[in-house]
């Protein structure tokens, strides 16, 4: 089968993926206590090595990055070492492999480390932590101007420990309502001070978090997801896209390897982005290589790609149903209906 989504595609001169469909990243809560990757993921991800670019399973930076259950880290000397194994593997599949770098925000909650929930200001949102219902949301610390810097900090090393563990970049998540889209969004950023109120000053922390990384490993290898529409753990506010459009027009500037959308594009429009979907929006105001995701199929993504609605397509629940989906979809082959028992172990 001939089409642009399976034929190879460069994302930079050292970067070139050997076909244009990303495995998005997809939390899985599988690390073990310490939060260190063990051998069920390092087979996990060496089996779907096909994809042109996995996207690794939100990792989180440090200790009170933690939202979730058994969630990776890259904090650790020995959390560095498991991801080696997971990298190892999917290197010697023939893969490519980036972590997805994470700070939950104010969804975090201390049942996992010891100190408290930094967000930018002090609100929470209503609702409980997944997998773990007994534990309530807190309302979270407005994070200090040393807060702040210390956190830009950590995620610029956590960049170099991925390096360090064999990724070949990193992805900051800068979506889905998480501690970066906190910051860019009027329903969870009321702060007074450099960080917050106008679109530059609530840009601030993703672009100094983006440069750091950068200037750690390069802007090669640091990529990024955003979710301008708000939908999951935080309200819409039309104020929002003068963020983002400012946001982007210095994003334009970074030469990243690519930018990564929020989910659900073919299907949710925003009236806060003009009842734009994400990919129009962001196709609009990025001119640099653009990652569609959310619910698209083989054929709607070779269509969108044809049709240059964005450049790369990241495919999620489809990939846990179906560790071999790109030899299957290339070989016209019926593709494992994706069900939700099978996120109860690594296939």
């Amino acid at each position: 089968m001939t089409t642009e989504l399976l034929l190879p595609f460069k994302l930079n001169s050292t970067i070139e993926l050997k076909n244009r469909i990303l495995m998005a990243p997809l939390t899985r809560c599988m690390a073990d206590e310490n939060l260190v990757p063990n051998q069920a993921m390092v087979e996990y991800y060496a089996r779907r090595a096909e994809a042109g670019l996995i996207i690794s399973e939100a990792t989180i930076i440090r200790p009170d990055a933690q939202g979730y259950p058994n969630t990776p880290g890259l904090f650790t000397s020995e959390q560095i070492q498991g991801w080696q194994k997971v990298t190892d593997a999917v290197h010697a599949n023939g893969g490519k492999i980036f972590a997805q770098l994470w700070h939950v925000g104010r969804v975090a909650h201390p049942h996992f480390f010891d100190g408290e929930v930094l967000a930018p200001s002090a609100i929470g949102i209503e609702g409980s932590v997944p997998r773990m219902r007994e534990l309530t949301y807190q309302t979270p610390k407005a994070a200090t101007s040393e807060d702040i810097q210390s956190l830009i900090a950590d995620y610029a090393k956590a960049a170099e420990n991925a390096v360090e563990a064999g990724f070949d970049g990193v992805e900051i998540h800068g979506a889905n309502g998480y501690l970066i889209d906190q910051f860019l969004h009027y329903a969870a950023n009321e702060r007074e001070d450099e960080y917050g109120q106008t679109p530059e000053n609530m840009s601030r922390f993703a672009l100094d978090v983006v440069d750091a990384v950068i200037s750690a490993i390069g802007t090669d290898k640091t990529a990024l997801r955003l979710s301008p529409g708000a939908y999951f753990n935080m309200s819409e506010d039309n104020r929002d896209k003068a963020v983002f459009d400012y946001l982007l027009a210095q994003l334009n500037t970074r030469q990243l390897a690519y930018l990564h959308g929020g989910i659900f594009d073919d299907s949710m429009r925003f009236a806060s982005l003009e009842d734009m979907t994400t990919s129009e929006y962001l196709r609009a105001n990025y001119s640099g290589t653009l990652v569609g995701v959310g619910s698209y199929s083989f054929e709607s993504a070779k269509d969108a790609i044809e049709e240059n609605r964005f450049d790369l397509i990241a495919i999620g629940r489809p990939f846990i149903a179906n560790p071999d989906y790109v030899s299957r979809i290339s070989q016209g082959k019926e593709l494992v209906a994706y069900d939700d028992a099978m996120l109860a172990e690594l296939i």
